[in-house]
């Protein structure tokens, strides 16, 4: 055999097998479409745990050590009157605090007022007490606090409990609809190829907000949380689960 030929023949086969090689990585990466798709959800009614106030203290001055001491002094006394309602300082935690300078525009002109310090304080306590929301909110009218909102909210432990609950029934109920779907095409429903988690949705219930958080709105707060009890709420998650035909 002519070289040439011989060369000729060996192009040939490399191309062959390469086609091959490529022919069956295109398909191995083929979306698999012998396969039922369950879409599930959940809900579950659950009952609060917690009730959350939270205070803002603003403060005003014209200088910036001037604004910072007059909003701790408030906060300390704050945090002194929420303590003898028989809280204790773990229940109370510092949302943010910011000081700026406070100014306003005149005619196209800055015109500067001094700095402003504003501190958000949040106290968390059981659904047990919510007879103390009253006492609590006084204790911040007495320091001098407002009052931003006030929650109805999930613990931690009780966010993580709920969440395993419906998300586990969220996934039987896309195995139940994926069985059905495999049933009405003749079909059996083989193994799990993927499942993803593709929602859980939880937030707090508002119970009281204001527009400006100011001592004056704390006692529209007051009056407005008043034998305020916490009633179920829902919440949701959904699951999608891919399978096998068979």
């Amino acid at each position: 055999m002519e070289k040439s030929v011989q060369i000729t023949l060996i192009i040939v086969l490399g191309v062959v097998v390469l086609f091959g090689m490529l022919y069956s990585s295109f398909f191995s990466l083929m979306p698999e479409t012998n396969t039922v798709t369950g879409n599930g959800e959940s809900s579950i009614d659950v009952v609060p745990d917690l009730v959350t106030v939270y205070f803002n203290v603003e403060t005003k001055a014209d200088t910036s050590k001037e604004a910072t001491d007059e909003n701790a002094k408030i906060v300390d006394d704050l945090i002194t009157n929420i303590i003898r309602e028989g809280f204790s300082r773990e229940d109370i935690q510092t949302q943010d605090f910011n000081i700026y300078p406070d100014y306003t525009w005149v005619n196209g002109q800055r015109r500067e007022n001094g700095y402003r310090a504003t501190h958000r304080i949040r106290l968390e306590m059981s659904t047990e007490r919510t007879d103390k929301i009253g006492d609590v909110i006084d204790a911040g009218i007495e320091a001098g606090a407002g009052i931003s909102y006030i929650n109805f909210e999930l613990s931690q432990e009780k966010q993580n409990e709920y969440k395993t609950e419906a998300i586990k029934l969220a996934a039987e109920d896309a195995r139940i609809k994926a069985q059905a779907l495999a049933q009405g095409l003749d079909k059996n429903l083989g193994k799990l190829v993927s499942v993803s988690n593709s929602d859980f949705r939880y937030s707090p219930w508002l119970a009281y907000a204001s527009s400006s958080g100011t001592v004056e709105d704390a006692e529209l707060a007051k009056e407005a949380t008043t034998d305020i009890q916490p009633s179920k709420q829902e919440i949701t998650a959904r699951v999608t689960a891919v399978y096998k035909l068979r």
